[in-house]
């Protein structure tokens, strides 16, 4: 049976961001001159649908999975290391559990279908659909069940989660590989565009890992659309993401989206549901191949680019900043009449 998929509306509002602009526009500097600044207050303004826009306790969730297709190889660490990093994370030592807690975020792990049994403790949610995915290479990744099960589980996740932003993050070796196939089979574009180094591989090894998911494509031809696609490819990680970025866009949350695995969850996201678009933040541009070609086809801004590939969210985590400063720039920085400040004629302006 069909998941019913939250609904997702367009929240174009030309009045709020004609008023927005205004702000902008009116505060004590050049036109313009905050550049993507601008750009992020107006649009996380219109996410929340206010002219003094306030984020209030972020959430940043980490989904883990495991990928039966890491088996043959496609990652140069071992599937052990996805259970290993979880560990980390909740025992507050990874990268992303570090940046978290220096900015105030609130950090969730999500064991969406890891080979490993957890110790129940805070900060984790036991949301398992099966010990990891099968392998592509065989048959499908997961059932169209289970694919619906994890997307249930990941919109009923944010559901009890506070606050009105979300970031993502993930865990799941070999999960780079499920998004490369989701990236080539939803973006129509060749393996090859969508392939990178991941954990770490040689040039030999990608190699080797582009032949394997050439052969998986082949595999499903049928796999076409989002849920088929997901279901083929994708992992119960990036399934369930897809729950909760359905989820959170329903409920107008901004959505901070980390790197290549995370935008590939956006992407089937947004297939189904495009206005989810309309809801997201994309905190960087990644160093793996592929995901400059995928911003380009969600027609995103990347905040940051620093050649990050790490994953976790841990891109998200360093963005997030930016966002905290946007929303100050709307509701604090002065007018030129509150501050007394006199600018220039807007026609002298434009003819310099």
């Amino acid at each position: 049976m069909p998941i019913a998929l939250p609904a997702v509306s367009d929240i174009t509002q030309a009045e709020l961001a004609a008023r927005l602009q205004r702000l902008l526009d009116n505060k004590t500097k050049p036109v313009g001159s905050l550049g993507q600044i601008e750009r992020l207050a107006q649009r996380i303004g219109l996410i929340l649908g206010s002219e003094a826009p306030e984020l209030k306790n972020p959430q940043l969730v980490v989904f883990a999975g495991d990928h039966g297709l890491a088996a043959r190889g496609v990652s140069a660490y071992p599937s052990d290391v996805t259970w290993q990093m979880v560990e980390n994370f909740l025992a507050g030592g990874a990268a992303v559990s570090v940046l978290a807690r220096q900015n105030g975020i609130g950090l969730t792990v999500v064991d969406c279908g890891v080979r490993h049994d957890f110790a129940p403790r805070p900060g984790l949610v036991i949301n398992k659909v099966a010990p990891g995915t099968a392998d592509a290479l065989e048959g499908p990744a997961m059932s169209a069940a289970q694919c619906n099960v994890a997307i249930a589980s990941g919109a009923a996740l944010v559901k009890d989660l506070p606050g009105n932003a979300l970031l993502l993050g993930e865990m799941g070796i070999g999960n780079t590989s499920a998004a490369s196939l989701l990236m080539s089979r939803l973006a129509g574009l060749d393996i090859v565009d969508c392939t990178g180094a991941g954990t770490g591989l040689d040039a030999p090894a990608v190699q080797r890992k582009i032949g394997i998911l050439r052969q998986v494509l082949a595999r499903h031809p049928d796999a076409k659309a989002p849920l088929d696609a997901l279901a083929a490819f994708g992992g119960f990680e990036i399934a369930t993401m897809v729950g909760s970025v359905l989820q959170a866009a329903a409920e107008r949350r901004v959505i901070v989206v980390d790197g290549f695995i995370a935008s590939s969850a956006v992407l089937v996201a947004s297939a189904l549901q495009p206005a989810v678009l309309q809801r997201c933040v994309f905190a960087h541009q990644s160093g793996e191949r592929g995901h400059a070609l995928m911003l380009a086809h969600l027609k995103a801004e990347p905040l940051l680019d620093l050649g990050l590939r790490l994953g976790e969210g841990s891109g998200a985590a360093l963005a997030w900043p930016l966002l905290i400063s946007a929303c100050a720039i709307l509701r604090e920085m002065a007018s030129f009449e509150s501050a007394g400040v006199s600018r220039q004629d807007r026609a002298e302006t434009a003819v310099r």
